[in-house]
């Protein structure tokens, strides 16, 4: 029986976000607390939508720490494989409220300290998905345990997926980078990635033809490549890409996260049987009702709110 939707594998830590709009990080004064962490959100809205996710991170015994286990259990999230470590502290990242990308600061601790023995062969035995992060395969020892667990998903009949959310101020050594994510893509994944990563990744501006032939050759099974207001454009292996239109958003109150819940929107899509058209039309709404929040989804949120 496949009793678990989506198994998030990466980073959980704390997001502080400032309260001025549009502010860096050097200008901004006050900072309010989230939970955070780009597969923690992702498990997160996952079970806002009614699934059975499973997150495997690491935090530390602290504060901090225990905040985000009574927040996670709050919302439904299954933490039999959240560790909290006892000599690294909870990881934190400073983030500016932006209607666009947002600037960050990261202070890295716990979150990298995901060991092999917190997802087993059984668990891996009832998930559907695999979900990880560029940022989460950046630093050991989560980096070796999410390649050896994310092949042997693939060898059991998983889906897997990546955000390949990379920056260099995360994952400076550009070669490695290069190596691991490549090696991840041997796992045939869905692949989210934003204008932004790729500017990153490539270090210039590259075509959507470029940027598409580059991630299936690597293995790539579905790419969204966001484009923020221009939309999403789509290309599954063997198929010409298509292009979305954004959703018309009236005022965008926080931009943090909203990547997250495209990709929870997609991946919800795919889990329930619908088309990939369907699947990123559940994406985008998931994301324009995420940007118009601030934090996370809003806690009145539910999934009727996502009938296509």
């Amino acid at each position: 029986m496949k009793t678990i939707d989506i198994l998030c594998v990466g980073e959980v830590l704390i997001d502080f976000i400032g309260h001025e709009v549009n502010k860096s990080i050097r200008h901004t004064k006050n900072y309010h607390r989230f939970l955070g962490g780009s597969p923690t959100n992702v498990a997160v809205n996952a079970s806002k939508l009614g699934l059975n996710s499973l997150l495997v991170a690491t935090c530390g015994t602290d504060g901090l720490g225990n905040y985000i286990v009574e927040k996670l259990q709050k919302k439904g999230v299954d933490c039999r494989s959240l560790r909290q470590d006892e000599t690294h502290p909870t990881s934190v990242i400073f983030v500016s409220k932006s209607t666009t990308t947002p600037d960050f600061v990261a202070y890295r601790q716990a979150d990298a300290q995901i060991l092999e023995s917190q997802l087993s062969e059984e668990m891996l035995c009832k998930a559907k998905i695999f979900h990880t992060t560029c940022f989460a395969l950046s630093k050991n020892p989560a980096q070796q345990t999410i390649i050896i667990k994310a092949k042997k998903a693939q060898a059991l009949g998983l889906q897997t997926s990546i955000d390949i959310n990379y920056s260099e101020k995360i994952w400076p050594n550009k070669e490695e980078a290069k190596a691991i994510i490549a090696s991840y893509l041997e796992t045939k994944p869905f692949v989210k990635l934003s204008e932004d990563d790729c500017l990153r990744w490539f270090e210039e501006e590259k075509s959507e033809a470029f940027i598409f032939d580059y991630f299936h050759a690597l293995g790539a099974k579905i790419i969204c490549y966001t484009k923020g207001k221009d939309g999403v454009v789509v290309s599954e292996q063997g198929k010409m890409p298509y292009a979305q239109p954004a959703l018309v958003i009236d005022a965008i109150k926080d931009a943090t996260g909203a990547g997250d819940a495209f990709w929870t929107g997609f991946l919800y899509g795919q889990i329930t049987n619908k088309s990939v058209e369907e699947s990123i039309i559940l994406a985008q709404k998931l994301a324009a009702i995420k940007l118009q929040s601030i934090g996370q989804l809003p806690e009145d949120f539910t999934v009727e709110d996502l009938v296509v």
